[in-house]
């Protein structure tokens, strides 16, 4: 997602590792019974405004794990998700267009 063709730094999309200088939560599996108590807190460790998207069909539904014993399912069970990108593994493209819309959301709602 980083080549030249996908650069996020072109449109001030800078990645952090740090949830504390975060706008955005990018979850990219299912959320399971050890990570929900992790992805809580480091939503709540987020400045607001602050969005979520859900990448790939594990992290929307839990996709292959779903209805296992410790997989809890897609992230909407857990936090408020703004943004879906479907797909298995999804494309670039559409993480990229994903992230667009989730900066225009929120720069809209400012």
């Amino acid at each position: 997602m980083r080549a030249p063709n996908f650069d996020p730094e072109r449109f001030g999309i800078l990645v952090k590792g740090s949830p504390r200088h975060a706008d955005f939560l990018v979850v990219t599996g299912p959320v399971t019974r050890q990570a929900k108590n992790r992805l809580l807190r480091i939503y709540h460790q987020m400045p607001k405004p602050k969005g979520v998207i859900s990448v790939g069909s594990c992290a929307i539904s839990g996709a292959p794990f779903n209805g296992s014993y410790n997989v809890l399912g897609g992230v909407d069970r857990v936090l408020p998700v703004d943004i879906y990108v479907s797909g298995c593994p999804p494309n670039p493209e559409a993480i990229f267009e994903g992230v667009l819309q989730l900066v225009e959301k929120t720069s809209s709602s400012r």
